[in-house]
């Protein structure tokens, strides 16, 4: 009986012992299965949807975006291995975004500048025609500007009671000259300082009278360019008749800007083209540079001398010249495109693209610009030859790295990301409500028409755009280099297709009116300010956009 017992007893613990172990093996792996799988709030990444053209809605579930109602696109996480600083893109993003990349090289700097000019007399040239003695004008031989005048050519008729006078003790010397010499040479000594000629002297002496109504004769050869008398007149010694100009030689004088200062010595040469001589080219070298700025127009001018004796060129006469500044005294250097380049008014930077095994991001890099040239910066310190970075979209780039709350040209620390542009959604990750009523209210902020938005870009940086009339390139020209010779002002773009300038400017030193009035000055008309006509109407046929 106690031999049935225990091997009963032995038996249940080999059954028990079957039982859990067949109990672990199909039982206890799917209980780890099921705990791996089993979700929980740790684990789940719930998908964001937002919208391609407003990347500050963020959803939990697909829809339209409640500002333009376009197909919400999903959000995209960030790949594992990217710099946290850096913003990742997709390849449909980039091109959405329009942007284009470029890698940075080295290349001979030059620039090409457009100058506009007019043809002026030669001051050298110029001559005042002033009398010689006091009396009353009788006769004015030449009564009208323009005339040409040959030197000793007569050009008025005085009565001088002194001169007379003068004449008078010639002739009675003359009659005892053996006895009197010395008062017929004093005699005629005060007549050679009146100007008096020895043909006339001996005019005197032989008619034997005096000559009350007297001819002057000109000094000098050229054109009348001033009349300063009228017949009838009483003149002192010294009065101005005219102003005569001669115009076998001619300056035509430039306009420099600020701007263009490093890139034009005396020497260069420019090639030119005159509006009233279509077809015609010529070139000429800068002879002389003004050394002090205009503080009115903030210019300053250059000359070259022109040689004009077949009479082609007149004064007034408008200039558009071309100078080619190949900067020869700097070696090659690294340039890059203006449009890859962000301002900040007080930092530039730019877009570094960077390849991974997760994708394509791109990494905000602070740059120090060098001069302008005509399409590029050369570029002082901040890149090196072989990087890459975005030369077309720069702006979009910015925009979503600051969204996602990383350094950006705004905001250079990074951090949580501020639109300034919110339409009544909520920024946090699982908004899905949006407040209408608030879209239209701001959108009316953002009317077009007003064709004008402020943005504080940095402490007292500010960024204006606003409209500015005109028609072609040299309009442009002009238009960005009035603005930039404001004491203030750090950028100028003028897109001649809406005609709206886009200025950054420092509002601690200047202000929007101050721009508006240089532009103006320039000779175009601004949404607040408009151009004196007088200035207007000196601009280049092309150039004129009133109707």
């Amino acid at each position: 009986m106690k031999i049935k017992i225990k091997y009963a007893i032995i038996f249940v613990l080999i059954f028990l012992s079957i039982g859990i172990l067949m109990g672990k093996i199909f039982f206890g792996n799917n209980n780890n299965k099921n705990d791996s799988e089993t979700p929980t709030a740790e684990t789940v990444s719930e998908q964001i949807w937002t919208c391609s053209m407003h990347p500050q809605i963020r959803q939990t579930e697909p829809g339209d975006c409640p500002i333009c109602n376009m197909e919400l696109i999903p959000l995209e996480t960030e790949a594992e291995g990217i710099d946290p600083d850096a913003i990742s893109m997709s390849s449909t993003a980039m091109e959405l975004a329009n942007v284009q990349t470029s890698i940075v090289g080295l290349s001979a700097p030059s620039k090409d500048l457009t100058l506009n000019g007019k043809v002026v007399k030669d001051e050298r040239l110029t001559y005042s025609q002033s009398s010689h003695i006091s009396g009353r004008v009788d006769r004015l031989i030449v009564s009208f500007t323009g005339a040409y005048v040959s030197k000793n050519q007569i050009i008025a008729y005085i009565y001088s009671p002194e001169l007379v006078t003068a004449q008078e003790e010639l002739l009675k010397a003359y009659v005892n000259l053996e006895d009197q010499r010395a008062l017929f040479e004093s005699a005629k000594s005060k007549l050679y300082n009146w100007k008096v000629t020895d043909e006339q002297i001996n005019s005197i002496l032989e008619s034997g009278e005096a000559i009350e109504s007297f001819p002057i004769l000109s000094d000098f050869s050229g054109y009348i360019t001033e009349i300063k008398i009228k017949q009838g007149d009483y003149v002192q010694k010294g009065t101005p008749f005219f102003e005569i100009s001669n115009l076998s030689n001619v300056w035509i004088v430039f306009e420099l800007y600020e701007s263009d200062l490093s890139f034009v010595k005396i020497g260069d040469k420019i090639n030119y083209e005159i509006q009233a001589l279509p077809g015609e080219t010529f070139e000429g070298k800068i002879s002389f540079i003004d050394p002090i700025i205009n503080p009115e127009t903030r210019v300053l001018k250059a000359r070259i001398d022109v040689n004009n004796y077949s009479m082609k060129l007149k004064p007034e006469m408008f200039v558009l010249g071309t100078l080619k500044s190949d900067l020869t005294n700097i070696s090659d250097q690294i340039t890059i495109p203006k449009s890859s380049v962000l301002w900040t008014g007080k930092r530039s930077i730019v877009y570094v693209k960077h390849l991974n095994s997760s994708g394509v991001s791109f990494k905000m890099r602070e740059v120090v610009l060098g001069a302008p040239l005509n399409d590029s910066y050369i570029i002082e310190a901040g890149l090196e030859i072989g990087e890459e970075i975005a030369i077309s979209g720069a702006f979009s780039i910015d925009a979503a790295a600051q969204l996602a709350g990383k350094p950006s040209m705004m905001n250079p620390k990074g951090g949580k990301p501020n639109t300034g542009h919110n339409h009544g959604g909520d920024n946090h990750v699982g908004s899905s409500q949006v407040n209408e009523e608030k879209i239209d209210i701001e959108h009316k902020d953002h009317n077009m028409e007003s064709m004008s938005e402020t943005v504080q870009t940095e402490n007292s940086i500010k960024h204006e755009m606003f409209f500015v009339d005109g028609l072609c390139g040299m309009c442009k020209d002009r238009i960005e280099n009035a603005a930039m010779s404001v004491n203030g002002v750090h950028s100028a773009n003028w897109e001649q297709e809406t005609k709206t300038l886009h200025v950054e400017f420092d509002d601690g030193l200047t202000n929007l009116t101050q721009i508006h009035k240089s532009i103006a000055k320039a000779g175009h008309d601004t949404k607040i300010v408009k151009a004196e006509t007088a200035i207007y109407e000196s601009l280049p046929d092309c150039c004129k956009y009133r109707e």
